[in-house]
């Protein structure tokens, strides 16, 4: 099954537009666990109230070989216990053809993700190698939730500020397999992007930790069936005294809104 049949049918099944990073850092988990006993208690309390797991590699490669290998074994364990949920690599990949030919074999089948963010800023031809997997997902960077991100994707340009114009480039891409990533930081953006995007899936992250309205990036993101996006939150999840109370509270304030 490709991705969007696939996120389709756990968004019907969990009634859920919410996305949960899976962003261990060690020092935050007490009593002490390792990275895949504690994604997997995280997962065992969430499962069915997500739509999608979304770790970032940037968590395990910080804990080099050791981490790397609890990111194998989680991505393993949701494969195995709950194959229904999409597993998003947030790997932030974006390099010369050649190169990405290696990373999106890499993400594809060494970790065997449903999908992957990208970088699209190289062009299509670095895109390319990972639309070559049909089944699997792209999400592409267009405006991130950071604070600073405007230094540079807001820069104007003489078709309109950066993140649009590349958006409107991005547009034109024939391909289905591909997504699009905005800050829900931003929700004016996030509503400008749907309008370009009236089909596309989006990933967006902010809520939580980041501080993002509910309400109103709900209401801008959301296509006409009321779902086609994936609002992350991981540390005001996972970190939280209750990780399912959270998650059941912040999914049930998203649905409010649909």
């Amino acid at each position: 099954m490709d991705f969007k049949n696939k996120l389709s049918q756990i968004i019907k099944k969990n009634n859920s537009l919410l996305c949960v990073g899976l962003d261990p850092e060690a020092f935050k988990i007490v009593p002490r666990k390792s990275f895949f006993e504690f994604n997997k208690w995280i997962i065992e309390q969430t499962h069915d109230l997500v739509n999608s797991y979304k770790p970032n590699t940037a968590f395990y490669e910080a804990e080099g070989i050791k981490g790397l290998e609890e990111l194998k074994k989680t991505i393993e364990f949701l494969k195995s216990n709950h194959p229904d949920i999409p597993v998003i690599l947030d790997a932030k990949r974006g390099d010369v053809p050649n190169t990405a030919k290696m990373y999106a074999k890499s993400v594809f089948e060494f970790w065997q993700a449903d999908a992957v963010t990208l970088f699209p800023n190289l062009g299509f031809d670095s895109i390319q190698p990972f639309l070559e997997y049909k089944d699997k997902f792209s999400i592409l960077l267009i405006k991130t939730s950071n604070p600073d991100s405007g230094q540079f994707q807001n820069i104007k340009t003489n078709n309109g500020k950066y993140y649009i114009a590349m958006a409107n480039k991005i547009k034109a891409w024939q391909e289905k397999n591909f997504g699009v990533l905005v800050g829900s930081t931003y929700p004016k953006e996030l509503a400008e992007i749907r309008k370009l995007f009236p089909g596309r899936v989006i990933l967006s992250p902010g809520f939580g930790g980041q501080g993002a309205g509910v309400k109103e990036s709900t209401k801008a993101g959301i296509d006409k069936s009321g779902a086609g996006i994936m609002f992350n939150a991981s540390r005001s999840i996972i970190y939280s005294q209750d990780p399912r109370a959270a998650a059941q509270e912040l999914r049930n304030e998203i649905n409010l809104y649909r």
